[in-house]
């Protein structure tokens, strides 16, 4: 397996919003998380495969590094495995796991303003209510607190769910339900600020891994607790004669000279901070003492002699 790796930044910076209702509909229920955590434990018992783990956890102890202030009380949301606990041991005083409930209608444990950090690594983007546990995030968290926090989105396994689009509408007369939908860079923005976060700010961090063939990566899959949980999955096996096709079509699509295929993954980081008045804040509409017209004039280069 080979890991190479390319950064897309996308900085959204703006007022706090205030007024915002409540969404009055139910998340719609996406994911089985019963059977993600039975996943999670297979992956366990075969050896999990931890590099993109390892990876955001060393990647989030050097951003909260870039961060002047201490972090007295935090919490880690959802995270499995004790790598980003390990990687932020000499940067947080009191690091508490806190557990994403099974059961969509529970509320996470964790007290009104009791936290000054919230971290959680690859576990956010399998939640089904992400905008409510993101303003239960908001809420614990203190005046000026801090939400740091990576999930997988973007065009991650795109080539697979192409692969395997292919194979079954040539195979099959139709799609099943494999890969996760994810959210982009704008949504993820936008719903920081629909919790009420200040200054919030997303950016990819693209991971191409190369693997022998498909059935590797769907091995190191299995291996990340990351194979399919989607409620309206198929039930059923899915056919040889399907799964050979896939492998042949990804191959020919997506492989190097070599003969090795990519597969990507997004990391995408999520950053908010709870309000504070010390923080910056976007000008009043009015506010400006020069009007436009004054400012192009002023910018314009002189003409003549």
């Amino acid at each position: 397996m080979d890991l190479t790796a390319a950064k897309i930044c996308q900085p959204m910076v703006s007022g706090v919003p205030t007024g915002m209702a409540p969404n009055p509909l139910p998340a719609p229920i996406l994911f089985d998380r019963a059977l993600l955590r039975a996943r999670q434990n297979r992956a366990l018992r075969l050896g999990p495969a931890s590099f993109l783990l390892d990876r955001v956890a060393e990647d989030m102890a050097e951003r909260l590094n870039a961060v002047l202030r201490e972090f007295k009380n935090a919490a880690d949301v959802g995270t499995a495995g004790d790598q980003v606990r390990n990687a932020l041991a000499a940067r947080v005083d009191q690091l508490a796991r806190v557990g994403l409930p099974e059961q969509e209608s529970e509320p996470l444990a964790v007290q009104p303003e009791s936290l000054d950090l919230v971290v959680s690594a690859l576990a956010l983007h399998f939640v089904n209510d992400l905008p409510g546990v993101l303003a239960q995030i908001r809420r614990a968290l203190r005046p000026d607190g801090l939400l740091l926090a990576a999930v997988i989105g973007g065009d991650t396994l795109t080539e697979l769910r192409q692969s395997f689009a292919a194979a079954e509408a040539e195979l099959e007369g139709g799609l099943s339900p494999r890969v996760a939908p994810f959210a982009d860079l704008r949504d993820l923005g936008s719903l920081l600020q629909r919790a009420g976060l200040a200054l919030p700010v997303t950016d990819v961090d693209r991971v191409v891994v190369r693997y022998d063939s498909a059935f590797a990566l769907m091995q190191d899959l299995r291996r990340m607790g990351a194979t399919n949980i989607l409620v309206e999955r198929r039930r059923t096996p899915t056919r040889r004669a399907t799964l050979l096709r896939m492998a042949q079509l990804y191959g020919e699509r997506f492989a190097d000279d070599d003969g090795r295929i990519r597969a990507t993954f997004d990391v995408i980081w999520l950053s908010g901070w709870a309000p504070h008045q010390s923080q910056q804040q976007p000008l009043k509409p009015g506010s400006a003492k020069t009007g436009l017209a004054e400012a192009v004039k002023r910018s314009s280069p002189s003409r003549g002699g």
